[in-house]
């Protein structure tokens, strides 16, 4: 199987989501590599009637190449793949790319739009800089040392779609926001990848993005907390309706609870210490 990085692609999507998603949900995959630093199988896939065109790409996780997991469910993580890009469509956050739950060549899995170039280095809004090196507008998270014994930092900008993403997080209870998942697009905007461990009932946040902690919400991503909220507690909702068929009662309640307390609060959360904040390693 050849490396992912060796992989040349346009990767061109059309601009509608509706017809993304649909690409996603019909078209052929074609496995081209898998992503070696993956902790569950992740194929680099193209999207398409031709194994030898040049559609675009994207990431398919089938459920047979996850690894069992001492909290999560076996066999769960495609699931709450899916069920986060909902929550985020309904909340307008635009963070999780196009993500959608189906059969492909092993077995049913998430299948979801690649973004960006494949053959470019991403930026990322988390960095590692030496002990008094922290540049304007950027926010300390933790002080450790690096392989010589010197004293670094980590460190995350602070940006509205910064923000917004520690929002959404809190939302879907991310249990695993490294530095390596948020990717900056063209525009400014922040995608986010992996969330296959969040949505737990249990309080698992964890995350880089702790420089907002205690700090208020701004109103409009407070508002689109209060959206999700509306959606989850109506049961007749569409989302209600999807997210049933994903998620366990018991975690579309937690859901429910978390968006009514970030609404109560008006603030970002802060580490409970009833269990490890940040995700290792944190890039």
């Amino acid at each position: 199987m050849p490396a992912c990085e060796r992989v040349q692609a346009l990767n061109e999507w059309p601009d509608d989501p509706a017809v993304v998603t649909e690409l996603l949900r019909r078209a052929d995959l074609h496995v081209l590599g898998a992503l070696r630093e993956a902790s569950n199988l992740a194929l680099l896939v193209r999207v398409g009637d031709d194994a030898d065109g040049d559609g675009p790409l994207a990431i398919y996780k089938p459920i047979s190449g996850e690894r069992p997991l001492w909290d999560f469910p076996d066999g769960s993580l495609a699931a709450r793949e899916v069920a986060a890009r909902l929550v985020n469509e309904v909340g307008g956050w635009d963070v999780v790319p196009e993500t959608v739950l189906r059969d492909g060549p092993q077995g049913p899995g998430s299948v979801q739009r690649w973004v960006g170039d494949p053959e470019v280095a991403p930026e990322h809004p988390v960095d590692v800089v030496a002990e008094g090196e922290v540049p304007p507008g950027w926010l300390p998270v933790l002080r450790g040392e690096d392989q010589l014994g010197r004293p670094v930092i980590v460190l995350h900008e602070d940006s509205p779609a910064a923000r917004s993403v520690a929002v959404f997080d809190a939302v879907i209870n991310n249990s695993d926001r490294k530095g390596s998942h948020l990717v900056r697009v063209g525009d400014g905007r922040l995608r986010g990848f992996d969330h296959g461990v969040s949505l737990h009932e249990e309080d698992k946040l964890r995350t880089v993005l702790w420089g907002f902690a205690g700090e208020p919400i701004a109103p409009d991503e407070l508002a689109r907390v209060e959206r999700v909220l509306a959606a989850v507690s109506d049961g007749t909702s569409s989302l209600r309706t999807e997210l049933d068929e994903l998620l366990t009662p018991a975690e579309l309640a937690a859901l429910e609870a978390r968006c009514r307390a970030l609404v109560d609060s008006a603030a970002y959360p802060v580490p409970s210490g009833d269990w490890p904040s940040i995700p290792w390693p944190p890039l």
